[in-house]
C-alpha cells in the first residue's frame, strides 16, 4: 500500500476537524472536531509506522505506541471537556460559545458610559448606607 492514500485521508480529516473548530458555535461540536483532528494524527502515526517498519529491520512500532498514548490523552480530554461543558450549561443555560464569550466579558470599562455607571453605583451605595442608618 502506498503512503499517499492514508496521508491524504489524514489531511482531509484534519482539515475537516480544523473547519469544525473554527466554524462551529456549539461547544460539544468543537470537542468532536478536536477529536477528529486527533484521529487524523493517529492515522498518520500508524501509516508512517507501517511504512518505516518495511524499510527498517527493527520493528519497534513506535508510531503505534504514540497512537495509544494519544488515544489515552484524547479520552481524558473529552471527559474533562464534557464535564466543563455540562457545568457551564447548567450555570448559564447555553453551550453556545459566542454567547458564553459575551457574558464573560461584561460591560466595557473604558466605554462612554463608564463614568455614569460608576457614579450610579456610588449613589446606590450611599443610598443603601443612608437607609441602613435610618
Amino acid at each position: 500500500m502506498h503512503l499517499v492514500y492514508p496521508a491524504v485521508l489524514s489531511a482531509l480529516l484534519f482539515c475537516t476537524g480544523l473547519y469544525g473548530v473554527l466554524a462551529r458555535r456549539n461547544a460539544i461540536l468543537v470537542l468532536m472536531s478536536v477529536e477528529l483532528m486527533l484521529n487524523a494524527v493517529n492515522l498518520n502515526l500508524v501509516a508512517f509506522d507501517v511504512w518505516l517498519s518495511r524499510t527498517a529491520e527493527e520493528t519497534l512500532h513506535s508510531g503505534q505506541a504514540l497512537t495509544l498514548f494519544t488515544i489515552a490523552i484524547a479520552a481524558a480530554e473529552i471527559g474533562i471537556g464534557l464535564a466543563i461543558v455540562l457545568a457551564v450549561h447548567r450555570n448559564r443555560g447555553t453551550s453556545d460559545i459566542d454567547k458564553l464569550r459575551d457574558t464573560a466579558e461584561g460591560p466595557d470599562k473604558d466605554g462612554p458610559d463608564s463614568g455614569a455607571l460608576a457614579a450610579q453605583k456610588a449613589d446606590d451605595q450611599a443610598g443603601e448606607k443612608a437607609e441602613a442608618t435610618a
